[in-house]
């Protein structure tokens, strides 16, 4: 008898177990999802999105141009190095 209770509780745990391993199938969502394309004005060759194209020189030149760095307003954060402007050189005494 306790070899039966014994099979029996372990033949409930596997199967526990088994449908403890399954996952639940995933959630369709009918909404659909709609991206803005990109559309910068490149001095060169653009990609199909509408991005510059950074393989052309014309477009690498332009992006170093443009500060890295910019406040809300859009104009230059002057905390950052590459925005600040060289120091004029000090007079020796």
């Amino acid at each position: 008898m306790k070899k039966f209770i014994l099979i029996a509780s372990l033949l409930l745990a596997f199967t526990g177990i088994s449908f403890a391993q399954t996952t639940a199938p995933a959630k369709k969502t009918t909404a659909t999802k709609t991206t803005a394309a990109k559309t910068t004005t490149a001095p060169g060759p653009t990609k199909k999105d509408g991005t510059a194209d950074m393989r052309y020189k014309a477009n690498k030149d332009a992006a170093k141009a443009q500060p890295t760095h910019v406040k809300k307003d859009g104009t230059a954060d002057k905390r950052f190095k590459e925005n600040k402007t060289p120091a004029p050189a000090k007079k020796g005494s």
